[in-house]
């Protein structure tokens, strides 16, 4: 499996959120939760209607699940923006509590990781991203907006669950210029 890159722009952020708000609201919640939580797609995939709202549809403050990877608990809370694109999108369709969160239009059941790919591939694309996409990205994309804000590496390294900071570093594709521009920032 190719590596893949995170989003780094956050006009291109922006412009995939206007796109696959105009045509899925389904696909614009998948997205915006996707950066918003650092979640590995398997693990927003598996989430259900009643890990993300209560039974009037209105999203809950907290995600509380275990990691299929890992099987570590996860306890975070949601972004406004997520809250907002969970509600926005739950007020298009009927609400089971048990019913999967992100479903396929053609048979009801989960979404499918291929699935997901496509929906996020093709609107990379759509805004002129050339590298390589897929649905870590949106992992990748959380991990690198984060330390671009400047989260330490380590509590990062942490909301990941990975082994090193340099682990983290490598993951979400801070590149050997971006780590040089600090030098040449610097230049005291």
């Amino acid at each position: 499996m190719e590596s893949v890159e995170p989003i780094r722009s956050k006009a291109q952020i922006d412009a995939i959120k206007k796109i696959l708000k105009h045509d899925s609201l389904r696909d614009y919640c998948l997205f915006v939760l996707g950066i918003n939580s650092g979640l590995r797609v398997s693990d927003l995939l598996a989430l259900h209607v009643e890990d993300v709202a209560d039974e009037r549809g209105k999203p809950l403050d907290r995600i509380v699940l275990r990691e299929q990877k890992t099987g570590k608990a996860k306890d975070f809370p949601l972004s406004a923006s997520a809250q907002k694109a969970i509600r926005e999108y739950l007020d298009t369709r009927s609400i089971r509590l048990q019913d999967p969160l992100f479903t396929s239009r053609a048979n009801g059941y989960t979404l499918q990781r291929n699935a997901a790919y496509v929906i996020i591939n093709r609107a990379a694309r759509a805004v002129g991203i050339t590298d390589r996409i897929g649905t870590h990205t949106l992992r990748k994309t959380f991990g690198y907006h984060a330390y671009m804000m400047g989260v330490d590496i380590t509590r990062i390294q942490k909301l990941l669950n990975h082994s090193s900071p340099g682990v983290t570093m490598a993951y979400i594709g801070i590149t050997k210029d971006e780590l040089d521009n600090v030098y040449m920032a610097l230049d005291l």
